[in-house]
């Protein structure tokens, strides 16, 4: 079977027939997320900035926010390798997805770091997102030939980063996403979570026959 992009994984686990509209049509990516990303790789020069500074990047805080919950990051043990990862922005093939991997922060015993631009939950990560890190980790597991059992989620418009363990829970979720992904061939069902729906940016459109995510996975 062909293998699935980061990209494919994480939408499949957010919403089946997002993933459908997204596979039909050609998706680039905002300049706002470009700069959110970029932050990522700047995390020593903005625990040093002035407010005034900081009031001028694309952040979802205040300042005084922002640094704050920096400085928590910059206490834990990974803080210098997400800083100066061993590798940043690397192409990685698994056994059954593909996708850049935002930063490794360990080339001997890899350690995936995916850099989301969207707002974290209260505590730990969203779901979509821990698919997209496992993937990540499963990748870089199968080219190193190692067990990689961590990684980590970054949220550089708020300075928040997460370290998520690989669980049994978490591995499952990833494999669901990789049937779902490999299932599709047609529109799935809406979801009926309006909260998700509201974002959508295929919400105005969503509204063609479907057949049954189950039928779809035999």
């Amino acid at each position: 079977m062909s293998k699935r992009p980061f990209y494919e994984l994480e939408t499949a686990a957010y919403c089946p027939r997002k993933l459908y509209y997204q596979r039909r049509d050609t998706v680039d990516v905002p300049d706002r997320v470009v700069d959110r990303r970029e932050l990522a790789f700047e995390y020593d020069r903005l625990l040093d900035a002035s407010p005034t500074d900081l009031a001028d990047l694309p952040l979802e805080l205040s300042p005084e926010e922002f640094r704050a919950n920096l400085e928590r990051a910059a206490d834990g043990d990974a803080w210098s390798q997400l800083c100066t990862p061993d590798e940043r922005e690397r192409l990685v093939e698994g056994k059954d997805c593909r996708g850049v991997v935002h930063k490794v922060l360990d080339r001997d015993a890899p350690v995936p770091s995916m850099v989301f631009t969207g707002a974290p939950p209260n505590q730990g990560v969203w779901e979509p997102q821990s698919v997209r890190a496992v993937a990540a980790a499963k990748a870089l597991a199968w080219e190193h030939e190692t067990a990689v059992d961590r990684a980590f989620v970054e949220y550089p418009a708020y300075g928040i980063v997460r370290e998520i363990d690989l669980t049994t829970r978490r591995k499952a979720a990833y494999r669901r996403a990789l049937r779902t992904a490999r299932a599709i061939d047609g529109p799935p069902p809406r979801l009926r979570n309006d909260a998700k729906c509201d974002a959508c940016e295929y919400r105005a459109e969503c509204g063609v026959k479907t057949r049954s995510l189950r039928s779809l996975l035999g």
